[in-house]
């Protein structure tokens, strides 16, 4: 099971290697939003600045506004992170079909840049070297 500290070193990780290919950069080229990104009770502010994960801020937080939130609990999404996932867990859509997952708020955003924060998403399955 992830806890907070495992989720946020997580998110590190991904946006290290997010910042080194250049492609991904190119998908979100457009995406300039705060994506809220929950785990159990926990809550991460992701904020993207025209492709780039600009910064991570911990919540909660009744203030920072965010577009859209992918909402999962803290299994489905190790399992999600797994570096070949079982069916199900293989998507953030497939998370959502097997009641594992949650999106709410902007979904007309969420599917404009859905490759982006897909393959964002994805990035997590790589594995962190300490």
């Amino acid at each position: 099971m992830l806890d907070t500290l495992d989720v946020a070193s997580r998110l590190d990780a991904m946006r290290a290697s997010h910042n080194m290919l250049p492609h991904l950069a190119r998908l979100g080229a457009l995406f300039s939003e705060t994506v809220l990104l929950e785990i159990d009770d926990a809550e991460f502010y992701l904020h993207f600045e025209k492709g780039h994960l600009a910064e991570i801020q911990s919540g909660p937080s009744r203030k920072t506004p965010w577009r859209f939130a992918f909402r999962s609990d803290g299994d489905a999404l190790d399992a999600f992170w797994q570096v070949h996932p079982v069916p199900g867990f293989h998507d953030i859509f497939g998370l959502v079909k097997i009641g594992r997952g949650r999106i709410d708020g902007d979904i007309l955003c969420l599917v404009k840049n859905l490759r982006f924060f897909k393959e964002f998403m994805a990035l997590g399955r790589q594995e962190i070297r300490a």
